[in-house]
């Protein structure tokens, strides 16, 4: 976010920097305590909220068992300024599946809710979906790169945000696959900004929970307004999360750059849904993501 080359800043990014936002005091055999920072002016960020009740649920499973899918819900803002605590319902524990249900509170209040499902391994037949031919990042500039110095500086203060990786790709690129009406689409490249630890793929798989919260929702207002990443002028919208689903298909890095291809089929009735897709450098797809979002005009 600096005018520090690519290398730079991740040669300057200790390691480890990104995973710190997924860290979660235990205080029990089933109950953690996280702290998450601001994604809207005293509104914790939901995406934090997601992964560190993630690696919550992560923590209470068996270490051969790795998430395949959750579901969750936002019922109340999180506050930034005060811890949240993590509460684990351990549901199932199958022979081969493992189910979690966690519940977020703050203030006396549950402000998130999420059920993640675990598995085992096992061999079967493998298809995907392809990757559209959309130029790689290194041909892209960096998302901030077009920011004012000064918002820049203010991002690279923040506890969350300086710590990741966005180029957005050009809806007129080579290889964009052709707008279809009614439906937004939009095209980015994202990692963290610091290498994460081997050997653990629930914080590679928290990560991305983390990252999916960051463009997933401005797709759907994406007739009204560009995306927060690419806004000049003021928001016209008022958008939050309402819930959100996703799917892990293969093994990935969350510290390589990923591609999320991201469309909305529908916006009404103050909600607008968004489907989104990650694939790897490789071009295999390694996980899907689903999310409806409040959807207001500001007044």
């Amino acid at each position: 976010m600096t005018d520090l080359t690519e290398q730079e800043r991740r040669a300057a990014d200790p390691a480890g920097s990104f995973a710190g936002l997924l860290e979660i005091e235990r205080l029990d055999e089933n109950t953690f305590r996280g702290r998450c920072h601001a994604g809207a002016p005293m509104r914790a960020f939901g995406g934090q909220v997601a992964a560190q009740a993630l690696t919550a649920a992560g923590r209470t499973c068996a270490g051969d068992r790795a998430v395949h899918s959750l579901h969750s819900y936002f019922l109340l803002p999180g506050d930034p300024t005060g811890p949240i605590r993590y509460e684990v319902d351990r549901v199932r524990d199958g022979m081969s599946y493992t189910t979690r249900r966690v519940t977020a509170v703050q203030n006396g209040n549950a402000i998130f809710t999420l059920s993640a499902s675990f598995k085992r391994p096992e061999p079967a037949a493998d298809r995907h979906r392809e990757m559209p031919p959309v130029p790689g990042p290194e041909e892209l500039p960096d998302a901030f790169s077009l920011w004012e110095p000064a918002a820049r500086a203010a991002l690279a203060r923040t506890e969350g945000f300086r710590e990741l990786e966005l180029r957005f790709v050009p809806p007129d690129a080579p290889g964009v696959p052709p707008a279809v009406p009614g439906m937004p689409q939009q095209f980015v490249w994202l990692r963290t900004g610091s290498p994460l630890p081997d050997g653990d793929p629930l914080l590679h798989v928290c990560a991305l929970t983390y990252l999916s919260d960051l463009t997933l929702a401005s797709t759907a207002g994406l007739h009204v307004q560009p995306n927060f990443f690419q806004r000049v002028e003021p928001p016209r919208l008022l958008m939050a999360s309402l819930d959100h689903a996703m799917w892990f298909h293969r093994p990935f890095r969350a510290d390589e750059w990923l591609l999320f291809a991201q469309r909305s089929p529908s916006s009404s009735d103050g909600r607008g849904l968004s489907l989104g897709e990650f694939y790897d450098r490789d071009g295999l797809l390694v996980a899907s993501a689903v999310q409806e979002a409040l959807i207001r005009d500001r007044r």
